[in-house]
């Protein structure tokens, strides 16, 4: 049976799945037709449904609920992980955020995670622009027009590179979530489509549990297919990367886990007309004997 997936070429993701998809494991008879596209790319696919099996931002989760449900394995999930609100302008002494509405923000996607815990913060800020990840630190690096301020959120492997840039840090949204609702920080996890049995449900998810661990336990060895994605990153930006976004959460959600992702699929929805309903996010323990 051949399935599409589709993931980040962040070395989280690449660390994660090498083993599936380069035959590392036995795949039990299932194959792969992989892309590797950023994360607003495949929340838009999978909000409109395109492939079968995908990584996505947990606060773009309810808009494609009807298509997918959420694995227990594969997640970027955990605390002290979330997105920086950063600025060319140094935080000002008294430790507050200055008044955001006078700043243009670069969000890192409209459908993302990130964007959900920035609207979460700062629910009246306006003038709001959407790239890339990997394209906010240039635009905060470059001098902007007279009477224009900027600041932009930002994730993965930019937590370790925007103080070389010159950007100080206004915000830990990760740091904000997690006062707010106790739970650790929900970033990203791997759906799958809904009309799938409970048995090919099971076997994805132990596939993907099973490709972690492999990569686990050889870490913090790191196979060439993370490399070749990673650009131009230094392998030890590699390493921060992965160990600060794949732990326990990845092989398995748990409960707490998955409290943690209810919780975000229920903020995301506050004021709206339709709530998918939580008992049908995770997919279902396979049963049979």
């Amino acid at each position: 049976m051949k399935m599409t997936l589709g993931i980040s070429p962040c070395p989280n993701d690449t660390f994660i799945f090498d083993a599936l998809v380069n035959g590392k494991i036995d795949t039990a008879g299932l194959t792969f037709d992989v892309v590797l596209e950023d994360v607003q790319t495949l929340n838009q696919w999978a909000i409109a449904g395109k492939l079968d099996i995908s990584k996505v931002s947990y606060g773009a989760l309810p808009q494609m609920l009807q298509h997918y449900v959420v694995l227990h394995s594969g997640s970027a999930l955990g605390k002290g992980v979330g997105p920086l609100l950063i600025s060319g302008d140094p935080l000002p002494k008294s430790g507050s955020v200055p008044n955001i509405e006078d700043y243009t923000i670069a969000i890192p996607g409209e459908n993302t995670t990130a964007h959900l815990l920035f609207q979460l913060a700062f629910p009246g800020a306006k003038k709001k622009i959407f790239k890339v990840f990997n394209e906010i630190e240039d635009f905060l690096t470059v001098v902007p027009p007279p009477q224009t301020r900027t600041a932009g959120v930002i994730i993965h492997e930019n937590r370790f590179t925007y103080q070389k840039k010159g950007l100080h840090k206004w915000l830990d949204l990760g740091d904000y979530w997690e006062k707010l609702t106790g739970c650790p920080i929900p970033l990203g996890g791997i759906v799958t489509r809904r009309h799938y049995n409970t048995a090919i449900h099971s076997i994805i998810n132990g596939l993907i549990k099973q490709s972690a661990a492999y990569a686990f336990e050889r870490y913090p060895h790191l196979a060439p297919y993370v490399v070749q994605h990673a650009q131009e990153m230094e392998e030890e930006v590699m390493r921060q990367h992965i160990g600060l976004y794949v732990n326990e959460y990845t092989l398995d959600l748990g409960t707490v886990g998955m409290s943690a992702v209810e919780k975000c699929v229920e903020i995301s929805q506050r004021g709206k007309s339709s709530t998918p309903q939580m008992t049908n996010i995770f997919i279902q323990p396979n049963r049979r004997k």
